[in-house]
């Protein structure tokens, strides 16, 4: 049994085969999911799990070489952006610019984080 990194099997097995530039998702629960794109549901209840636990687990055990998040998140939810900042440097796009992206994405995690604007698009990078 695995004792550290992501223990979400559907997920460790995900990011075990994402490859140099692949899209993953980790969304609000508000974020609608596009057709035909994986989604690993994490949401249990409002908030829970919360978006930014999620973020941090994820960077873990993932290298991102760029991190997308929407424009709006600036003055719609300010905290979070901050928080996102100190996790990663994050490039910004419009919120509709951002799920029309999520529709390339090989993975979408759905978390229970129920304030504005908490979504972010990883690019996966490289380890070498």
């Amino acid at each position: 049994m695995k004792k550290q990194g992501m223990l979400n099997r559907d997920i460790a097995a995900a990011l075990a085969s994402f490859g140099h530039t692949d899209l993953l998702v980790i969304a609000d629960c508000g974020l609608p999911i596009p057709p035909g794109v994986p989604c690993v549901d994490l949401s249990y209840r409002i908030g829970k799990p919360g978006f930014l636990e999620i973020l941090h687990a994820v960077l873990e055990d993932f290298e991102a070489e760029a991190g997308f998040i929407a424009e709006e998140i600036k003055s719609g939810n300010p905290e979070t952006e901050s928080a996102i900042r100190e996790a990663i440097a994050p490039e910004y796009i419009s919120h509709d610019e951002l799920k029309k992206l999520s529709a390339q994405a090989r993975l979408i995690i759905r978390t229970g984080e129920a304030t504005p604007y908490a979504n972010i698009i990883l690019r996966s990078g490289v380890i070498f």
